[in-house]
């Protein structure tokens, strides 16, 4: 399948000094970025990065649920 686009001159720039400094040609380039773009929404499930999904706390501090009794109820919404 061929697509042809009109990139912004910056953006045509930026991606041709992108593909030299890779030394890839630019279509490579474009196809990588598209690949990286269409696998991630995807595989990907969640927004989270995996650095906040890997997160596990630290072990010394008290686990959230233990305050949960000290909370104030929600307050009820005024309807008019």
């Amino acid at each position: 399948m061929q697509i042809t686009i009109d990139l912004p001159p910056d953006l045509e720039q930026d991606l041709i000094r992108q593909a030299a400094r890779s030394n890839v040609p630019l279509q490579t380039l474009i196809l990588q970025a598209l690949r990286r773009v269409t696998q991630s929404t995807s595989a990907t499930t969640s927004q989270w990065s995996e650095i906040v999904l890997a997160y596990e706390g630290i072990p010394d501090f008290p686990a959230f649920e233990t305050y949960r009794d000290e909370l104030l109820p929600p307050r009820e919404p005024e309807l008019f």
